[in-house]
């Protein structure tokens, strides 16, 4: 039997789409109801190493924790990874396929188009329920032909829309109604009703406002979910509203992570940033770098263009400054490959083919090579023995003698990554490295913090769904949203329905 699906599109980007659809996801698995996330089209640097070995967003790998299933590339059939203001690596079924600009996808949509029908029809012949999400708002004029994302999407399967809209932004019931005159007579049929989003203060006084919505459109609000603080999830792909950060006189170690202009998969650093023993910042000034304990190069979508984007604006001084006053630098991933001496692109991956000069802290060569390395891994870090779980997203391969002292062994035996010969540098392609309690420990009291609190990032996690799915089920008439979502248009069943109201 063909699976149902209910999307969820916002009035906006960050509208709060990826949370509700995780919400949503774990509320149904909750009722015994077999659900899967999707999102046709994804922009994001921020992604995952599904279980078929492909990458697709961050977000989707939540949602498919949240729905108690494993993540697999037909969650999100089209990733777009931006590598400049006009370019971004795609990548179909889990797999890059080249980099496009903006022109030049919107020629390959009919393929991609195709890809997304293909991965929705798999899905839904393995689940009982799809909770799709749509990507940014489905009323951008200049990207309406040949929409795979939103509106498209939503009428080449014949599913149903679910309208969410940020309060917290102003100016909701103008963000509702914009968008409805937006769409055409079909798509605002398809609008089934709205959910309002991050709201503060005292629910009466919306009240009103509410009323007139529903009585103007002649759709329900199907509720109101309140703004909660301090919910830890992996973000989609932005660093501007993600909350973590402690107040330096409560903390007794300081950590900085560069921002660069690709800097990706920010969410490896979700550990630190709630972690209540550290100073954690996020930072695109190098003056930043002084009194700080620990420097972070993280991920970067562009190497080559972030490494002379750090040196133009004089991270290569500070950093240098950092250690030689005694602090500690990790690379991750990008961050490893800069720490080297050399990155050769000679295949032009990045762009025009050539060699950059890296700042020469480990003695390591990067040739970036058109096969990107996609792998989940498991190993231990050789500094402490503590286990190490995470996944590898990168397009180089590194050589030099810095690789005979290796961070991690992985459980194949492949060594990982390097340690420099004073300790005071460490480098990783592993992403995740943060997550396991002890090789988080361990890395903290290797950069100075004495006696480290072991956190459970992935408790923490699944304790963030739960808290998500509670406010949505005591939120939203979560009955009404789904009503006549079950498989051949029936309506759920007595058992799915009890407790969703």
């Amino acid at each position: 039997m063909t699976a149902r699906a209910l999307m969820i599109q916002g009035t906006s980007s960050d509208a709060g789409k990826s949370t509700l659809v995780a919400g949503l996801c774990r509320v149904l698995r909750r009722r015994g109801i077999n659900v899967a996330p999707f999102k046709p089209q994804n922009m994001s640097l921020n992604s995952a190493v599904a279980s078929d070995a492909g990458e697709i967003g961050r977000a989707q790998a939540l949602q498919a924790q949240a729905a108690g299933i494993a993540p697999t590339s037909d969650m999100n059939p089209v990733l777009l990874k931006p590598q400049s203001d006009r370019r971004a690596q795609v990548i179909i079924h889990g797999r890059p396929i080249g980099a496009l600009d903006a022109v030049e996808f919107h020629e390959y949509k009919r393929i991609a188009r195709q890809a997304v029908l293909d991965s929705y029809h798999r899905l839904a012949c393995a689940y009982e329920l799809i909770v799709v999400e749509g990507a940014g708002s489905p009323v951008e004029i200049n990207l309406r032909a040949n929409d795979i994302a939103n509106m498209g999407f939503a009428e080449a399967i014949d599913c149903p829309v679910a309208l969410i809209a940020d309060i917290d932004r102003g100016g909701v019931f103008a963000q509702v109604i914009g968008t409805l005159a937006l769409l055409s007579e079909s798509e605002r049929a398809r609008v089934t009703g709205f959910v309002i989003n991050r709201f503060r203060g005292d629910r009466a006084l919306l009240d009103p406002g509410l009323e007139w919505l529903e009585t103007r459109t002649g759709k329900p609000v199907f509720g109101v979910l309140a703004h909660l603080e301090d919910l830890h999830l992996d973000a989609e792909d932005s660093i501007s509203r993600a909350p973590g950060e402690h107040a330096a006189q409560t903390a007794l170690l300081r950590v900085l992570v560069a921002v660069t202009p690709r800097i990706s998969n920010h969410t490896d650093f979700d550990p630190l940033r709630q972690h209540p023993q550290i100073d954690f910042r996020y930072s695109a000034d190098p003056h930043d770098v002084t009194g700080t304990d620990l420097v972070i190069l993280p991920g970067s979508k562009s190497v080559c263009a972030d490494l002379a984007w750090l040196r133009e604006h004089g991270w290569g001084e500070q950093l240098a400054r950092h250690l030689r006053y005694g602090g500690r630098l990790i690379g991750i991933c990008g961050g490893l490959q800069m720490l080297g001496e050399t990155i050769a692109d000679p295949h032009g991956i990045e762009g025009a083919a050539g060699t950059s000069k890296g700042f020469g802290w480990l003695e390591l060569h990067t040739e970036l090579e058109r096969d990107k390395q996609l792998r989940n891994v498991r190993g231990h870090l050789t500094l402490a023995a503590a286990a190490v779980q995470g996944y590898e997203i990168h397009m180089g391969r590194s050589t030099g003698a810095a690789l005979e002292r290796p961070l991690i062994v992985l459980e194949d035996g492949r060594p990982d990554g390097a340690i420099s010969p004073d300790g005071r540098i460490l480098g990783t392609y592993v992403h995740g490295l943060f997550e396991e309690p002890a090789a988080c420990g361990a890395l903290l009291a290797w950069a100075g913090l004495g006696t480290p609190i072991l956190l459970d990032h992935r408790a923490r996690r699944e304790q963030a769904i739960e808290r998500l799915a509670d406010a949505v089920e005591s939120s939203l008439n979560v009955a009404l949203l789904l009503d006549g979502l079950e498989p051949g248009g029936r309506p759920l069943s007595a058992a799915h329905r009890t407790g969703l109201r």
